[in-house]
């Protein structure tokens, strides 16, 4: 029993130091918080210093928006529908990370996942997959990179000169129409 109320005494002292500890942290937080603008030039030469990395050890990205992404898709889904043609057009930025996925109605279900991969695809190369699928000839092992997928239908989206995202159409009979979607989704983003 006397052991209990040891382990019980050690437990509310150790308690006791952490509700001390949060105390005096919130404490902390709110005194600085609540500090002047006066104290601000203390504070920085308080502070300690942030790592700042050369510009020559980083580079910077250009991203395609979520609302171009979504003008592109319409764009691609509308020239198929007008077509009479039921697709799924995909738009990836240039990481391969999905951005807008549409689906147009009576679009076969392996159409979703073969649109994303066309558009990773052209994005990953910065080339057409009409033009990879001919790559394949001489390095047929490139189809077997996780998720790319080598048929026509898949154009990249650049900004002067720099690739910035991928658009991949898939469901219509012929890659030659998936790809002629997806430049006319494409479009839409170079003549705003």
């Amino acid at each position: 029993m006397a052991a209990h109320r040891q382990h019980s005494r050690a437990t509310r002292v150790l308690t006791g130091a952490l509700v001390a500890a949060a105390l005096g942290a919130g404490t902390f937080g709110a005194v600085s918080a609540t500090a002047s603008p006066q104290d601000a030039p203390e504070r920085a030469r308080t502070a300690a210093p942030a790592s700042a990395v050369a510009e020559r050890d980083t580079h910077r990205t250009r991203h395609l928006t979520a609302d171009a992404a979504a003008r592109a898709a319409q764009a691609a889904l509308k020239a198929a529908r007008e077509d009479g043609q039921r697709v799924t057009v995909a738009v990836v930025d240039r990481n391969g990370t999905t951005i807008a996925v549409l689906r147009g109605d009576g679009a076969g279900p392996q159409s979703y996942q073969s649109a994303e991969r066309k558009a990773y695809t052209a994005a990953s190369w910065n080339a057409p997959t009409s033009e990879l699928v001919k790559r394949l000839e001489s390095t047929p092992n490139l189809k077997d990179i996780p998720g790319t997928l080598f048929l026509g239908g898949g154009v990249p989206v650049a900004a002067d000169g720099t690739p910035i995202a991928g658009i991949g159409v898939a469901g219509a009979p012929s890659g030659a129409l998936d790809e002629k979607y997806a430049r006319a989704g494409a479009a839409v983003l170079t003549t705003d």
